[in-house]
């Protein structure tokens, strides 16, 4: 049965199932206001249906569940002077990613193929977390002069070892099973058995919960090269600084350590500064939605204060010249309050009313 929904979204309920497909194929999915929303309103209409008992989240084509939010669209807000404007459209995503881990019926997701920033928003906080062979999931905001987000910084505080640091300052990308080893996702369905595993939710038999029936179309995913990684990924990321995590990554004999360190040494000084801080806060913060709330306050710093967000999205996703002015354009030039002035920051409008 088909419900009315927001432009690019599939929002119908299969028996006792609420399902929702993210319907921009050609953009990998990427959400926008009218998404968030109506996801939003789906969720808030199940909760109420005593008939759905499961919801699932997936995303339409082959390429991707979803590849983040409209960052182009942010990008045109600032440039226009309406940053704090655009700080809605993050309330209605917090709101949602808090609203999918504190959902009172199980939601399990399909994070097949691409699924990053806004994308793991949706995903990883989900109940039961499906990933597949063609998974890549990543949290990539330093590649745009900006810090992980959408509740990023929880689940990237709460990864082993200091897995968080690194995958928060290199945006690196995981496969099926780097993301279970960080805790970003939960079991390995191959792509071609997503169809049976959505069967089986809708025909389930009582008393079968959505991860006992997931677990029946559940692969070992293999070794994980992070977790292979780790001696010098957690020797080197322990460090207190990004300059001292790349001196440390630049003595390490491993050959990995070295293209870390060239990698870091391209991004925004001011972001990776500000990530690492992001998530070693976020480590010793009670809950989700606190994290979302430090998260709120650094998007607004960002957007209204921060010029490399801007320099960030036009080099990556506007004129694709990969060639971002960074300012400061080097880790020495950064004030040395800098973290601590960016987590201070208190949004005009605080997230949580």
């Amino acid at each position: 049965m088909s419900d009315s929904a927001a432009p690019s979204l599939l929002v119908r309920a299969d028996s006792s199932l609420g399902h929702v497909t993210l319907d921009r194929p050609r953009a990998i999915n990427a959400v926008d206001s009218g998404m968030i929303l109506g996801i939003a309103a789906a969720l808030d209409r199940w909760e109420r249906d005593a008939d759905i008992a499961i919801v699932l989240l997936d995303g339409a084509g082959d390429r991707g569940f979803c590849a983040g939010g409209d960052v182009r669209g942010l990008r045109e807000q600032i440039v226009a002077g309406e940053a704090v404007a655009a700080m809605e459209f993050f309330r209605a995503e917090y709101a949602l990613n808090a609203r999918i881990a504190e959902y009172p019926k199980p939601v399990v997701v399909f994070a097949d193929g691409i699924t990053m920033g806004g994308g793991i928003g949706l995903a990883g906080h989900a109940a039961v977390r499906i990933v597949t062979e063609r998974s890549r999931l990543a949290m990539p905001e330093t590649r745009i002069g900006f810090t992980p987000d959408v509740g990023g910084s929880w689940l990237l505080g709460r990864a082993p070892g200091r897995l968080g640091e690194y995958l928060a300052l290199t945006g690196a990308s995981m496969d099926a099973a780097d993301a279970i080893h960080a805790g970003f996702a939960d079991l390995l369905v191959p792509s071609e058995r997503l169809g049976d595993l959505h069967h089986a939710l809708i025909t389930r038999a009582d008393p079968q919960t959505p991860t006992e029936i997931a677990l029946l179309f559940d692969e070992t995913a293999g070794p994980s090269s992070l977790a292979d990684a780790r001696e010098w990924i957690d020797d080197a990321f322990a460090a207190d600084s990004v300059t001292e995590i790349i001196e440390r990554l630049r003595a390490r004999p491993e050959p990995p350590a070295s293209v870390t360190a060239d990698t870091l040494e391209t991004l925004s000084p001011t972001a990776l500064t500000v990530a690492l801080a992001a998530v070693r806060a976020a480590r010793g913060l009670p809950d989700l939605r606190s994290a979302l709330a430090q998260e709120y306050g650094l998007v607004e710093w960002f957007a209204t204060t921060q010029p490399d967000l801007v320099e960030g999205i036009r080099a990556q996703l506007v004129d694709k010249d990969r060639s971002p002015r960074w300012q400061p354009a080097t880790l020495a030039a950064l004030p040395r309050d800098l973290a601590s002035t960016a987590l201070a920051h208190r949004p005009a409008t605080p997230l949580w009313s």
